[in-house]
């Protein structure tokens, strides 16, 4: 299979500059103490970033040291946040607003216990309430028809395909998938080994006899043909031989989810919950689900308990009254008559 090169080029999202404002030492030292904390790597980029990112707020509006903000000013900024809309016009989730406030909030618990700042200005804002609606769960049916989407004649294809089996089979979060490295994956054993999952906690999944050879087969005749630097350890490599952004692997994987008329929001968090729940239908114990996942408690992986509809629809077919057949109706209503008599 050839590969048609194209322009090397390295996509990194822009830190925005604070180093002129007070701020800046004190991220500094917040950072080095979450790394002293043993954070991972992901939790130390997101909190640096979203940090940053008040602070260039903050600047705009005239305040450049710590010590003058107020729970009025992070108000203004929760605000702020509420308001935001993005390049393509939509607001940011709950979800995320949630994530710049607690960021934002965990900085200035740091800097009060530093004794840098003689109270702590944020300990009594108030973050938005996270949503509790349900997750969308994809049927088998549309799993395998999204599965059918890459092309199988090109070499991206081949990889697509294997990505998407290494979703589906393992529940994976894409910033796992896009960390992976080639001293994680075992073909003969068929497993792959997650290093500093969310939290920071390792995890040991199996991927099943069909992934297993849509890998080897992205490895055999796929990666060496996107490799550009023979010390790239990356297991999935993108068009330019490097390791996935998170956001650029799940703009691919939502392409052919809507090229396979998938209309549900979401990308690879979509395959992660269709794991999950067909797994639990299928009679999988919830535990070994939460470690698949890599849950720290159960009663995160318990929600999959409330999409899981083909239990529930089992249960309520040969349980509820008005789904019983005639015989059994008149059986139960002949025991009625027996206990009255």
């Amino acid at each position: 299979m050839a590969v048609k090169r194209k322009r090397n080029m390295v996509y990194r999202r822009e830190k925005i500059a604070i180093e002129h404002t007070h701020f800046y030492a004190y991220l500094l030292r917040y950072n080095e103490a979450m790394l002293i904390r043993n954070y991972s790597d992901s939790t130390l980029h997101r909190r640096d970033s979203d940090i940053r990112r008040f602070v260039s707020w903050c600047e705009e509006r005239g305040i450049d040291h710590p010590r003058d903000i107020t729970k009025p000013i992070l108000e203004r900024y929760q605000k702020h946040l509420y308001y935001y809309r993005q390049d393509n016009g939509e607001p940011l989730s709950v979800v995320s607003q949630i994530h710049y406030l607690v960021s934002v909030k965990q900085f200035f618990k740091w800097m009060t216990q530093e004794n840098h700042l003689l109270y702590n200005p944020a300990s009594e804002l108030r973050v938005p309430r996270q949503p509790s609606s349900l997750p969308v769960v994809l049927t088998v049916e549309e799993i395998n028809q999204l599965m059918m989407q890459p092309d199988l004649t090109t070499p991206y294809g081949v990889r697509d395909r294997a990505m998407l089996e290494v979703l589906y089979s393992t529940g994976l979060r894409r910033s796992e998938l896009c960390n992976l490295e080639m001293h994680d994956l075992s073909i003969p054993r068929q497993t792959l080994y997650v290093r500093k999952g969310k939290g920071g906690k390792d995890r040991l999944l199996p991927i099943g006899e069909q992934t297993a050879k849509w890998v080897e087969q992205y490895l055999l005749s796929v990666r060496a043909l996107l490799l550009t630097d023979i010390n790239n350890q990356t297991l999935f490599l993108n068009d330019y031989g490097e390791k996935f952004r998170d956001n650029k692997l799940g703009d691919r994987v939502k392409r052919y989810m809507k090229s396979a008329g998938i209309t549900a929001p979401g990308s690879c968090h979509l395959l992660r919950h269709a794991m999950a729940t067909h797994m639990l239908e299928n009679g999988a114990d919830l535990r070994f689900i939460q470690a698949m996942l890599g849950h720290a408690n159960l009663q995160a992986t318990q929600i999959y308990t409330h999409v899981s509809i083909r239990k529930l629809q089992e249960i309520h077919s040969t349980t509820h009254p008005a789904q019983q057949s005639d015989d059994r109706k008149a059986f139960l209503a002949a025991l009625a008559e027996e206990a009255d008599d």
